[in-house]
């Protein structure tokens, strides 16, 4: 028995760098199927650790929210000890670059596609503005959205560095993401989790405070 669908959390921690800055920062990486067969959302800084969370199950993709250094550092070595494919929107590939030159992800993620795990969907929602390839992916059978960097316990993600854009992001949390069930945990790119619940009545706020 492969046991129930499930959702598996590990942090990492290293640095984040861009625009001639370098802060150190911990990172969620969020794995998603069951005893046999699982997805790994954002490879951050550690592949050992996140190889030895897989274990001896088959990763069948390397899911990137954004192509941000400490999302996507680890991501080929961990494709590389396991045979998984590593998908990124194409409209990352400017950020992807940087961190990886001579390294290409295997295979784009476009808006409304489905990757299938361990019979659990993950919707794409394409959701830039922190970066312009973010995206956000919804498990509606598991009633959980991974957010990346784009909406927070609290706030959006980041905007103030290249490539990002806060209207863009406020557009795409308030049509993409605060529409799904207020119910919906979102596990998110840094730190704790919340609700859509917890965080539709704040966009108006945030949208007039420029952050």
């Amino acid at each position: 028995m492969a046991g129930a669908p499930r959702i598996e959390h590990l942090v990492t921690s290293g640095t984040f760098s861009l625009d001639g800055g370098t802060w150190d920062v911990d990172n969620n990486v969020w794995i998603v199927g069951d005893d046999d067969e699982v997805v790994v959302i954002d490879a951050a800084h550690d592949s050992d650790a996140v190889l030895e969370a897989v274990g001896d199950r088959r990763l069948s993709a390397v899911v990137c929210t954004h192509a941000h250094d400490d999302h996507v550092r680890a991501a080929p070595d961990v494709a590389l000890a396991t045979g998984a494919r590593v998908l990124l929107h194409p409209d990352d590939q400017v950020l992807w670059k940087t961190v990886h030159p001579n390294r290409r992800p295997d295979g784009p993620l476009a808006d409304g596609d489905e990757l299938v795990v361990a019979g659990i969907a993950l919707r794409v929602l394409h959701t830039p503005g922190h970066a312009p390839g973010a995206v956000c992916l919804y498990a509606p059978d598991l009633g959980a959205l991974f957010s990346g960097d784009t909406l927070f316990a609290g706030g959006p993600g980041a905007t103030g560095r290249s490539y990002s854009d806060f209207g863009t992001i406020i557009t795409s949390i308030g049509e993409r993401l605060l529409t799904l069930p207020g119910e919906t945990v979102v596990h998110t790119g840094h730190g704790g989790t919340t609700t859509i619940e917890a965080e539709a009545p704040h966009l108006d706020e945030w949208a007039a405070r420029g952050w």
